[in-house]
């Protein structure tokens, strides 16, 4: 049986990125177009305007001056020479048919907003993007069949993307990825059947999603994990005549939750537990009319 390689210490939480995407995936599958939010306010007092180089931004150096008259662009608010990413956005968002232009501008945060707004068929090159938040948007924008060979992408956010949006036999392969956020994202999504593949991860994180979904008859398996709320889904999954195997478990978390569910002709033993709430339990069920 595989068993993926831990991959040490967890890495910190990364920086969200300036995208929509980060941390909340979109709910669809398929080709996929960025949803296009309102981009917030700038705070009070913020209308200095900078480019990304720190130098003033000035109208009459911008290639767009003449969009301005049309209330498309906005000095300190709506700018895509400005530094800010909400700015920024909001040009695009007043201007996609220009974020073509843009999409190897030298400042990371253009190069990924451009990517949000650009056409699809212009985002394959950015496949190879430096930054891994233009890959991330890059992952969630472009058809399926495009993004499966990102899923050896260097990055563990921009993996995490893939498995967000892969369905299906593409997602196994990932449940032996070197991460442990993407194994995660992987045993959530991929086939059932697929999850005796996680069985004996690394990770609790993991085990726990594969406990919550792999198929009944792997999942007696997992009643001898190590981790004890591993343990409790696999007591509230098994069937009730199974669950004979949890009766002694160590932690009362799990013989609660076997309490509330073995068929009464083996409670009799839980009467008798150490934990007053479990033998309360079982009298109760024990004396319930039938």
């Amino acid at each position: 049986m595989l068993r993926p390689v831990p991959s040490g210490r967890r890495s910190r939480r990364p920086r969200e990125s300036a995208g929509p995407f980060y941390g909340s995936p979109p709910p669809m599958s398929g080709e996929h177009t960025a949803p296009e939010p309102a981009a917030p306010p700038d705070p009070p007092g913020s209308f200095e305007a900078l480019d990304w180089q720190g130098r003033p931004v000035r109208c009459e150096d911008c290639p767009h001056e003449d969009i301005q008259a049309i209330g498309r662009c906005d000095l300190g608010k709506v700018c895509v020479a400005d530094r800010r990413t909400r700015r920024i956005d909001r040009f695009f968002a007043r201007n996609p048919e220009l974020a073509a232009r843009y999409l190897t501008h030298p400042y990371s945060e253009v190069r990924l907003l451009a990517a949000k707004h650009a056409s699809v068929f212009l985002l394959p090159p950015l496949k190879a993007d430096t930054e891994p938040d233009v890959r991330v948007m890059v992952a969630y924008r472009l058809p399926l069949a495009r993004i499966t060979d990102m899923r050896d992408d260097p990055d563990p956010r921009v993996r995490m993307a893939v498995a967000h949006r892969l369905e299906g036999r593409m997602l196994v392969a990932m449940l032996g990825d070197a991460d442990y956020r993407v194994r995660v994202v992987a045993a959530r999504r991929a086939p059932p059947e697929s999850l005796i593949m996680a069985l004996y991860d690394p990770d609790i994180e993991v085990r726990r999603e594969v406990a919550r979904r792999v198929p009944l008859p792997n999942l007696v398996t997992m009643a001898a994990d190590a981790d004890p709320l591993v343990r409790v889904t696999v007591a509230e999954r098994l069937p009730p005549e199974r669950l004979t195997v949890l009766m002694r478990d160590a932690d009362m978390r799990v013989r609660f939750a076997v309490a509330e569910r073995l068929p009464l002709a083996h409670l009799a033993g839980m009467a008798e537990d150490e934990v007053a709430a479990i033998r309360d339990l079982a009298l109760a069920r024990l004396n319930a009319p039938t």
